[in-house]
């Protein structure tokens, strides 16, 4: 009787397992459905984009050619990816030059009151950026920074900067005070600790930090396109540089956004392991 009940019991958990297997694949597959049809879209003619759902029908990469040849108006691809690339990747070597010490000093060596500090810096995060527009705008005109990619990379850092030391703080809280204690002990110094010991450790992390705030600085638009119109338009301007009055332009949209969205897609993609070990650092004890 036992047996039947324990094969009853592993029968259930197995259904039970299926069930929630297929039901993520199902939604799995409603999210991803919208990127697949765009990028299916990107290597169509403008009138089977436009007309009723083909599965079927003769790619063409015409509409890349046309929206990367462009030069109408705002900068060109080839100038917006390249500012993208700037503003993105060295904001984000700052954030994480900047969080490491101020995470270190929350997590492993706390500062007085360090739980009011962290707050502080998540605090930041609850103002609307609409709200703050107009004063970094006059900012940026008085400093002459209006249409250059400086601006963009300096907003990019403090936007990043707080969600960068609220997580790098929860890794190095991760970091066995033993370790440090035993580098300590053989001579080590503070960053002889950090670089030897504790970023090592904390590298998925680090990995996970870096791909968020490239993610969100890749992403954004409105300081982008409130301080950056022209000479220091990102690639989110412009897509939507893509978007005409006259015509059909569903094709020459999907394929600029795909084009748009490929190098987030291939840094998660190459940083997926990490990122997937550092976000779950310390889920498990």
């Amino acid at each position: 009787m036992r047996t039947g009940g324990t094969g009853t019991e592993v029968g259930k958990k197995r259904a039970v397992s299926f069930l929630l297997g297929l039901l993520s694949w199902g939604v799995a597959l409603v999210f991803f459905f919208p990127i697949f049809w765009m990028v299916l879209n990107g290597f169509k003619e403008e009138i089977d984009a436009n007309t009723d759902p083909k599965l079927v029908f003769d790619p063409t990469f015409d509409r890349f050619d046309e929206v990367t040849s462009q030069t109408q108006g705002l900068l060109g691809f080839r100038e917006a990816f390249m500012n993208s690339v700037w503003a993105v990747s060295i904001s984000t070597i700052l954030v994480l030059v900047l969080a490491v010490p101020a995470a270190y000093a929350l997590a492993i060596r706390p500062v007085a009151k360090w739980r009011d500090v962290l707050f502080f810096f998540i605090s930041t995060k609850f103002l609307p950026v609409v709200a703050a527009i107009l004063p970094l705008w006059i900012i940026a005109r008085e400093l002459d920074l209006l249409n250059t990619r400086l601006v963009l990379i300096i907003l990019y850092t403090a936007m990043n900067l707080p969600l960068a030391v609220w997580m790098l703080r929860s890794f190095f809280s991760e970091v066995p005070k033993e370790l440090i204690e035993a580098a300590q002990i053989d001579g080590a110094k503070l960053r002889g600790q950090i670089t030897s010991v504790i970023l090592p450790i904390v590298a998925p992390g680090l990995a996970a930090t870096a791909l968020l705030c490239v993610i969100f600085a890749w992403n954004e638009f409105f300081l982008a396109v409130q301080l950056n119109p022209v000479d220091g338009s990102t690639i989110p301007i412009w897509v939507t540089s893509n978007v005409s009055t006259r015509g059909n332009f569903l094709a020459k949209l999907s394929a600029a956004s795909t084009l748009a969205t490929l190098p987030v897609v291939l840094a998660g993609w190459l940083a997926q392991k990490r990122m997937i070990r550092g976000l779950s650092m310390g889920a498990i004890k």
